[in-house]
């Protein structure tokens, strides 16, 4: 019989410890293996920037002496704050959306032909299009952050809806539920946890999208903070946007998952 503690076990339980162990072990193998490439110099410094020089690049966008502020700081607020705004619309918007889709085979019918087909099509050839209709001020910047999520959100909150069995439905139904009672006491609370799921998703693809959102005059953002440095070959500070990009990502996920589990406590951990 196999042992439950099998490396080819998915059920198999693994301790938070042993966890963070190997997830340290892959960052610091990852880092030394940088480290190794950039100190032989197998890859020259204006590709691949060695581990120290990213951490000088962190220390001066950290701090500007000369001009006394944060320049790291300053356009974190801005891409966060751009985030914020575009993941309250996508939330107030492609939920209500979803859930209709998912309730009424009616309205399903009517919106996934207009839906579906973006849910597969680069979101970033809508970029030029959108630039012409909104112009390039910082509504466009959200716009385009927004769209680029919510054409994931609303058909995942559709499947989150049509996923939960319709035992659960019918069994309202009985007790002398309307349809849409049925639908909101019943449905929508046991779909919940997967709609987070897609809200989850829905704030990381925003993330991904931010770079190319302030690619287009933005005037503060990581985006442009990245985009300036890659114009003067400053590839360390180009580095250090991107891990912080992804740390806030990765930051942004891990919080969304905590309140997650404790709103639905009952659901299967990720």
């Amino acid at each position: 019989m196999a042992s439950e503690s099998s490396t080819w076990n998915p059920y198999a339980p693994l301790s938070g410890r042993a966890t963070r162990q190997l997830g340290l072990t892959a960052v610091a193998a990852v880092l030394i293996l940088w480290s190794l490439i950039s100190g032989l110099e197998l890859v020259g410094p204006n590709k691949l920037p060695a581990p120290w020089q990213v951490a000088k690049a962190f220390a001066y966008l950290a701090w500007d002496g000369e001009n006394g502020r944060s320049l790291l700081l300053n356009a974190t607020m801005w891409s966060v704050g751009r985030v914020l705004a575009a993941g309250a619309l996508v939330v107030a918007i492609g939920i209500p959306i979803g859930v209709l889709m998912g309730a009424s085979p009616r309205v399903n019918a009517v919106l996934s032909p207009l839906v579906d087909p973006f849910r597969s099509a680069p979101v970033v050839a809508l970029l030029p299009i959108m630039v012409m209709w909104f112009g390039i001020g910082e509504w466009m910047k959200i716009l385009f952050l927004f769209v680029g999520a919510v054409v994931y959100l609303i058909p995942m909150v559709r499947d989150a809806m049509q996923a939960v069995p319709q035992a659960y439905w019918i069994s309202a139904r009985d007790l002398g539920a309307t349809p849409w009672e049925a639908v909101r006491h019943a449905v929508l609370p046991l779909a919940m946890p997967r709609i987070a799921d897609a809200v989850i998703v829905g704030v990381s693809v925003m993330w991904t999208y931010i770079t190319v959102a302030e690619y287009v005059n933005a005037r503060e953002g990581l985006g442009q903070l990245i985009q300036n440095a890659r114009r003067f070959s400053a590839m360390d500070q180009v580095f250090a946007g991107i891990i912080v990009i992804v740390a806030f990502a990765l930051l942004s996920y891990q919080l969304m998952r905590y309140i997650k589990s404790k709103m639905y406590p009952w659901e299967t951990k990720l």
